[in-house]
């Protein structure tokens, strides 16, 4: 298998060069954070069978959220500087003029695997919900702060809705 125990409670992951202690719930799963790396982004090459598709207001969102809160969130590549999942961010990271971008390189997949990454890192969010009245609360609280919310992501309608959510609680609290 792609996993190898070394017998001594560490786990050593093809591609990775760093191994850890594993959980015995999780074997296999290592932290990558010491494997981020910055790549001119001319280097990097998109999926030309990506099947998700992102709008030009979706990129906006992306930008926007990249100058508030930085850059959170590496962009996946193969050994070939294949994108594996971040082409949204990839798509920001140009409209923002940048020259280098974040990456972690997963060397350790077989073509099988990558290809049903691509789709499992997109479609696997979108099975999360929501806890409708704690979002409202955390919309709203925000909102009190100030905060731009346009830059959560939510749609004016969604937000204008939440938000009477959380002022008919506060209003019941009272």
């Amino acid at each position: 298998g792609r996993r190898r125990d070394r017998g001594d409670g560490q786990v050593r992951v093809p591609g990775l060069q760093r191994s850890m202690t594993a959980a015995p719930q999780a074997p296999g799963l290592v932290a990558l954070a010491d494997r981020i790396e910055l790549w001119p982004i001319d280097r990097l090459r998109p999926y030309e069978r990506n099947p998700r598709t992102h709008s030009e207001a979706q990129v906006d969102q992306i930008a926007a959220s990249m100058v508030e809160f930085g850059w959170t969130n590496p962009i996946l590549i193969d050994e070939n500087a294949g994108i594996l999942a971040g082409h949204g961010r990839l798509l920001a990271a140009r409209k923002l003029g940048l020259a280098e971008v974040p990456v972690i390189r997963f060397e350790h997949l077989s073509e099988a695997q990558k290809r049903a990454y691509i789709l499992a890192d997109n479609q696997i969010a979108l099975q999360a919900g929501w806890d409708d009245a704690l979002l409202a609360e955390e919309l709203a609280w925000l909102r009190d702060e100030r905060f731009d919310l346009d830059l959560v992501g939510f749609d004016a309608t969604e937000l204008e809705r939440l938000l009477a959510l959380a002022d008919g609680e506060a209003a019941s609290d009272e």
